[in-house]
């Protein structure tokens, strides 16, 4: 239960099971995402954060064996819902993954590219320059856009795959461990970013990284695992609140030795 929360909500989930194959691997997820804000998922390998991530733009679509039941809607409109789209969905619910991913194009064309798959008629130019200056690399890359993207260094590529996302004009973003593979300076710029993107954007970050979360975020999702009869695990919800209660005062004996390092 989040407490002093405020918003438009714009993501929820209500009982959220998630499978792969007839395994259960996320039990019963509960939660509202909203609007503005950078909601951070914490907890050990293993217990369904990225997972649950990856439904809100069902991504786990591309992954034969998964399947979920209960409910997420976006804006109140149910994601799962035999007209919607997914490709369509997925510009409006972007991601960055863990490792950057750029196109192997220039840094140009890695901004262009997806706008103009989605139809964007508009000046060119001026939507790179924005996207890239929103993600904080312009200065970075204004002399060399048709260099290839692939030749920036990984924290500038991670910021350029940032940009790219935002070309597109998402509505949320979703960071799946975006700093796990970036040395400390770049994953200082990528949540200095986080802090100035939350004023347009939604985001759901994934991380290991505590101190991270604590820093960024404006609420926490504390998950973890417990084994299944078969020698598996399944992963549920235990505690969501702002991320002060979470790290500071948390409801649950599991979330304190979670966040003080007992465990994880």
């Amino acid at each position: 239960m989040v407490t002093n929360v405020v918003t438009e909500t714009v993501l929820k989930t209500e009982k959220l099971n998630v499978f792969y194959g007839s395994n259960l691997a996320v039990r019963e997820v509960s939660l509202e995402i909203p609007l503005n804000k950078v909601v951070a998922f914490i907890g050990p390998s293993g217990c369904g954060k990225s997972t649950v991530l990856r439904c809100f733009n069902r991504m786990n679509d591309l992954i034969p064996s998964a399947r979920i039941d209960g409910k997420i809607t976006f804006r109140g409109h149910d994601i799962y819902a035999q007209k919607v789209d997914p490709v369509n969905l997925r510009c409006r619910i972007g991601m960055v993954f863990q490792k950057p991913n750029p196109f192997p194009k220039s840094i140009y064309e890695n901004i262009a590219f997806g706008a103009r798959l989605n139809g964007f008629k508009g000046d060119m130019d001026e939507l790179v320059e924005i996207s890239l200056k929103k993600a904080v690399i312009w200065d970075e890359t204004k002399d060399k856009l048709h260099q290839s993207g692939l030749a920036l260094s990984g924290g500038q590529q991670q910021r350029l795959c940032i940009a790219r996302t935002i070309a597109v004009k998402p509505e949320v973003i979703l960071m799946d461990e975006p700093c796990a593979a970036l040395d400390p300076i770049s994953t200082l710029k990528i949540e200095e970013l986080m802090h100035e993107l939350k004023k347009e954007y939604t985001i759901v970050i994934v991380t290991h990284n505590m101190q991270q979360a604590s820093r960024v975020s404006d609420l926490t999702a504390f998950y973890n695992a417990e084994p299944t009869p078969k020698g598996g695990k399944v992963g549920y919800l235990v505690e969501y609140d702002r991320t002060e209660i979470i790290f500071q005062n948390p409801a649950q004996k599991s979330t304190r030795d979670y966040v003080s390092g007992r465990f994880g």
